[in-house]
C-alpha cells in the first residue's frame, strides 16, 4: 500500500509531515510527483500551478528554490492543525533530496514511487536530475538489501523510455487514465514494466486487470480511497494499492 502524497487526506499533501505520519502509520510505500525549479531542483509538488496547495501564485517551473521555500503549503488543508507556533513540516516545501532523505533514516523497508510531472518545460532535464539524485543516494540499483526501493512513474511513456535508457534496472509504471491502444489487451509502452490504472477504468474495464496480469505484468491501482473500490481491487489481487487514506487501508486490511 503507497500513500498517495504522504496520505493527502489527513495531512497537507507532500508535506514531510504527512510522509513521516504515514510511515508512523505503518504504510510500507510512499508516493510523490515531482517538478523542476528555475533553478534545477527537484521539489514534491502535484500541479503546475502553486495556487492550490499554497499561499502562491505562478508554475511551480518558474519560481526558484528559494521564491518556493518562503511560501506556505500547509495552511490551506482543511485537517491543517490550528497553533500558534510554526509548523515546518506541515507547511515548508519539501524537496526530493529532503524526502529522500527522511525515507534513508527512517530504518524501515520503505517503497516510493515517484512520479515525474508532464508537460513541462524542461521535458527530459527532469528525468535527468531525478536520476542524478536518485544515484547520490544509491537508489538507481534496487537491491534486495538495499531498505528503500524506488519505482519511477510517468502518464508519459516518453518519460519511461528515458528512465530506461538512463537507470534501466529501475522498476517503471505507465499510469494510465484513459485507456491508450493495446493497453487494454495488456501491452505496454516500451520502458514501462507495470501498468497503473486509475481506479475508475479498473471500475468500468473489468478485465483490464486479468489482461495486464494475463501479459506478465504487475498492476498499481490509484487512487483507492472507500471500501467499495478496495475490495474491488483486492479481489484482482493488484500489485500495489495507491491511497490518500493509508490508516483506513491498514484498517481495512487487518478486518480480512
Amino acid at each position: 500500500m503507497f500513500a498517495h502524497r504522504g496520505g493527502a487526506d489527513a495531512l497537507p499533501e507532500h508535506t514531510l509531515g504527512a510522509y513521516l505520519r504515514a510511515l508512523e502509520d505503518g504504510a510500507d510505500g510512499l508516493e510523490c510527483d515531482v517538478r523542476l525549479t528555475r533553478d534545477g531542483h527537484l521539489v514534491c509538488v502535484h500541479d503546475r500551478r502553486l495556487n492550490r496547495t499554497s499561499n502562491g501564485r505562478g508554475k511551480v517551473s518558474a519560481k526558484t528554490l528559494a521564491e518556493l521555500d518562503s511560501l506556505d503549503f500547509g495552511s490551506w488543508h482543511p485537517r491543517y492543525p490550528v497553533d500558534d507556533e510554526p509548523m515546518p513540516e506541515l507547511s515548508r516545501l519539501l524537496t526530493l533530496d529532503r524526502l529522500l532523505q527522511a525515507v534513508c533514516d527512517s530504518g524501515r523497508n520503505v517503497r516510493l514511487l515517484i512520479e515525474t510531472k508532464h508537460p513541462t518545460r524542461y521535458g527530459a532535464e527532469v528525468e535527468r536530475r531525478l536520476i542524478r539524485t536518485l544515484q547520490r543516494f544509491g537508489l538507481t540499483e534496487p537491491a534486495p538489501e538495499r531498505p528503500v526501493q524506488v519505482t519511477v512513474m510517468s502518464f508519459a511513456a516518453l518519460a519511461l523510455r528515458r528512465i530506461r535508457v538512463q537507470a534501466p534496472a529501475l522498476p517503471t509504471v505507465y499510469l494510465v487514465e484513459l485507456l491508450p491502444p493495446g493497453v487494454g489487451r495488456g501491452r505496454l509502452p516500451f520502458g514501462a514494466r507495470i501498468a497503473g490504472p486509475g481506479v475508475s477504468l479498473v471500475r468500468s474495464r473489468p478485465g483490464l486487470i486479468p489482461a495486464i496480469r494475463a501479459a506478465g505484468h504487475q498492476a498499481y491501482v490509484w487512487t483507492v480511497n472507500d471500501k467499495a473500490d478496495l475490495d474491488m481491487v483486492l479481489e484482482h489481487r493488484v500489485d500495489g494499492v495507491i491511497t490518500d487514506r493509508p490508516r483506513f487501508v491498514l484498517d481495512h486490511l487487518a478486518t480480512m
